[in-house]
């Protein structure tokens, strides 16, 4: 099966796209270190996030 293609670069790494992968059911100790202590939230998918490098749209909370 072809990796699907990413609509930007780092992509793969957004909390939206894991989501999509189930990634907080099969990673819950990792995703928690992904949203604990929040300090950005993504203007396209509202998901907050403690470093802008997961989100697509990232502005400061």
């Amino acid at each position: 099966m072809p990796k699907p293609q990413m609509p930007h670069r780092g992509h793969d790494k957004h909390l939206c796209y894991l989501n999509n992968l189930g990634f907080q059911v099969s990673n819950p100790n990792e995703y928690r270190q992904l949203v604990g202590d929040a300090k950005f939230f993504c203007e396209g998918c509202g998901r907050a996030a403690a470093s802008q490098k997961n989100l697509c749209k990232p502005v400061k909370l």
